[in-house]
């Protein structure tokens, strides 16, 4: 099947009592047992639920994996794959990261013993010079958030590899989602998506996914869900099952509207930089034509007044795009990094790598792009 068609029909079946086409939302947290340790597959919810089942079925046909795994949130999915390591063990990580994911690296696994390395990953040297004995997982971020930046997932995978096959390569897929690129047949390992986002699709759920391929990881993970139990729930696993029935056509307004947005903002006098991937003046534009099929609906950019002042003022006026947390939804959203998704990174890293005061984040929804567009006019012009 072709992409379009595996979001509606990838590892989906009618439900087998009834025929429903939709998954029932099996609210139940055990099952009955003919005799002990004899039942129809399902013993407790922990383990598996039936819509949870659909909709992991449906995460690893859409990523071309063999294997799907939900989450409670993209945090525990994320927990779930440093929990295949142990102390001593060494991750690089691209330097432009989720605030939440920095924060779980540093605060929390680092103190269990894992070591963290942060590099560029504009360039694959950057990463391969970073390699150590120690080294047994590269966690990419593409694109990056809030900064835009395009890692090579291709080449990354394969210089990786040919150094060490056993180092695992783990790519966040939220901003691109598998419409866009899908980091399996790029040769990673793992893919990782916050499914509250563009999976999902309306801002009405919290939910985390992994796919994979090899077999071996596939059951290490398994356990790990089952044990650290950090699972999603039947209600949520099919609002985000029916959420991706219409992904395609989503990204699709999305991807549009976001490159409307983008050449909006590059070419009003008001505003300084623009970060978007689908622009040609982006340092990897080429790398993003190669690896995605479109550019996506997220867009940052900055004044040219950077002024604290003027930032907020602009974030506190725009109508249309509601200033909260989060992104990916069918709604456009307006995001200041710094106070709200990266405020858990101290100021002197954020700075390094240019999260500044002046920064501002778009999540660009499916509204009319007129009518977008407008409404920034109106808050640039205040």
């Amino acid at each position: 099947m072709k992409f379009n068609t595996k979001t509606i029909h990838g590892g989906q079946k009618p439900e087998e009592a009834t025929g429903s086409i939709m998954p029932p939302i099996f609210q139940t947290s055990t099952f009955a047992q003919a005799s002990p340790g004899k039942h129809k597959g399902y013993g407790y919810a922990r383990g598996a639920n039936p819509t949870r089942t659909a909709l992991e079925n449906n995460f690893a046909a859409i990523e071309n994996g063999t294997n799907g795994f939900a989450f409670a949130s993209g945090m525990a999915a994320i927990d779930c794959v440093l929990r295949l390591l142990k102390p001593g063990d060494e991750i690089i990580a691209g330097d432009d990261l989720y605030g939440g994911t920095y924060r779980m690296f540093t605060q929390l696994f680092q103190k269990y013993g894992l070591e963290f390395c942060y590099v560029d990953m504009n360039s694959v040297e950057n990463v391969t010079n970073a390699i150590t004995q120690k080294t047994k997982l590269i966690w990419i971020e593409t694109p990056t958030n809030p900064l835009m930046k395009i890692a090579d997932i291709q080449a990354i995978s394969f210089a990786v590899k040919d150094i060490d096959s056993s180092i695992l390569i783990a790519v966040d897929n939220t901003f691109a989602t598998p419409y866009l690129q899908q980091p399996l047949n790029l040769g990673a390992d793992i893919v990782m998506h916050s499914a509250t986002k563009y999976l999902g699709g309306h801002s009405d759920v919290i939910m985390g996914s992994l796919m994979v391929k090899d077999e071996k990881l596939a059951k290490d993970i398994h356990f790990i869900q089952f044990a650290a139990g950090a699972i999603a729930g039947p209600m949520d696993s099919f609002l985000v099952l029916r959420g991706i029935k219409t992904l395609h056509i989503r990204m699709q307004r999305h991807c549009e509207n976001g490159r409307a947005v983008a050449n909006f903002l590059l070419n009003h006098p008001k505003v300084g930089a623009v970060y978007y991937p689908g622009l040609e003046n982006h340092p990897n534009h080429e790398i993003a034509k190669k690896q995605m099929k479109d550019f996506g609906g997220m867009v940052s950019f900055r004044l040219k007044d950077e002024s604290k002042e003027a930032t907020f003022k602009f974030l506190e006026n725009t109508k249309l795009f509601t200033l909260a947390e989060s992104l990916g939804g069918v709604e456009s959203l307006v995001n200041h990094p710094v106070t709200m998704s990266h405020a858990s990174i101290p100021e002197s890293e954020r700075l390094k790598i240019g999260i500044t005061d002046s920064l501002i984040r778009l999540s660009v929804g499916i509204e009319d792009v007129e009518d977008l567009l407008a409404d920034l006019e109106e808050a640039l012009n205040l």
